[in-house]
C-alpha cells in the first residue's frame, strides 16, 4: 500500500493468484496449498516488494511451522537402559498358560479320534473330501477379489518435480483436481511425490526435471509453454497448446 502497487500488478509479476496474496497478507495459512508453497510464495512476494525474504521465512518457521513427528526420541537414563538390558527375556506366565491349554485340547482331540476310529471309519474320507471342496469353493472368490484389487492399484502412476530454474507449474490430477494450482517453483525446489491414474501438466519452460515412477525424465527445450499427459499404461505424451491444462 505504501508503494501504491495494486494487487493485480503483483499477481502479474509473481504469477501468484490474488487470493493467495491476500491470504499471505492476512496470515490465513489454511487457504494456501501447503507449507512448501507458503514458503515459495513468501520468498517470491518479498522479492517483488524489495523485502528481506530470509527474515519473513524465518518468522514463518518460528511461529507457524510445526516440527515433524518422529524427530524426537524419548530420553532414557543410563540406569533405565541398564535395567532394560538385564531384564529376563523368558516367556511370560500368560504365554505358558496359553501353551498348556493348547496342549490339553490337542490331547483330548487325539483321544476322541482314537476312541471313535472303530465305528463309521469308512465315512470319514468322504466327509473330509466334502469339507475340502467346500473350503476350496469359499476361498476362491476371496483370492480373485484380492487379485483384482492388486491389479487396480498398479494403474496408478507417481510423479514428482525438481526445478532447475524458476518455472511455472500447473498440475491436474484425477477428476480435474488441481494438485499444483499454477505456481512458480524456484531453482532447486522439489515437490512431493503425487499419485494418480492420469496427470496433465503445463510447464512455463523446460527448467524442470520430472520423476515418473521413480525414473528421471528431462523436458525438451522450448520458448513456449510445454504440456504433457502422463499415465502408467501410455507413459508421457506431449500435449498441443490447445490441450494443455490451465489453473486459472
Amino acid at each position: 500500500m505504501r508503494a501504491r502497487i495494486d494487487v493485480s500488478e503483483i499477481e502479474a509479476q509473481t504469477k501468484i493468484r490474488a487470493k493467495y496474496l491476500r491470504a499471505l497478507e492476512n496470515e490465513e495459512w489454511g487457504l494456501l496449498p501447503g507449507p512448501t508453497f507458503v514458503k515459495s510464495f513468501l520468498r517470491t512476494y518479498a522479492q517483488a516488494l524489495d523485502l528481506d525474504s530470509k527474515a519473513l521465512l524465518e518468522e514463518y518457521r518460528l511461529h507457524h511451522e510445526r516440527p515433524s513427528e518422529g524427530t524426537f526420541e524419548p530420553i532414557v537414563s543410563p540406569s533405565q537402559r541398564a535395567r532394560s538390558r538385564s531384564a529376563p527375556s523368558g516367556p511370560s506366565r500368560a504365554y505358558v498358560a496359553a501353551v498348556g491349554a493348547i496342549v490339553v485340547v490337542i490331547v483330548v482331540l487325539i483321544v476322541l479320534l482314537v476312541s471313535g476310529g472303530g465305528s463309521g471309519g469308512s465315512k470319514k474320507p468322504a466327509n473330509l473330501a466334502s469339507t475340502h471342496k467346500h473350503h476350496t469353493a469359499t476361498t476362491k472368490p476371496a483370492g480373485a477379489a484380492s487379485t483384482k484389487h492388486t491389479h487396480t492399484g498398479t494403474q496408478l502412476v507417481s510423479l514428482s518435480l525438481k526445478a532447475t530454474g524458476n518455472v511455472y507449474v500447473c498440475l491436474i490430477g484425477d477428476g480435474g483436481r488441481k494438485v499444483i494450482p499454477g505456481v512458480e517453483l524456484k531453482a532447486g525446489e522439489s515437490t512431493s511425490t503425487y499419485h494418480a491414474k492420469r496427470f496433465e501438466i503445463t510447464l512455463g519452460n523446460s527448467a524442470v526435471t520430472m520423476f515418473v515412477d521413480g525414473t528421471q525424465r528431462t523436458v525438451e527445450e522450448s520458448s513456449q509453454a510445454i504440456g504433457y499427459s502422463i499415465t502408467r499404461a501410455r507413459g508421457r505424451r506431449t500435449l498441443t497448446s490447445t490441450q494443455q491444462p490451465t489453473c486459472k
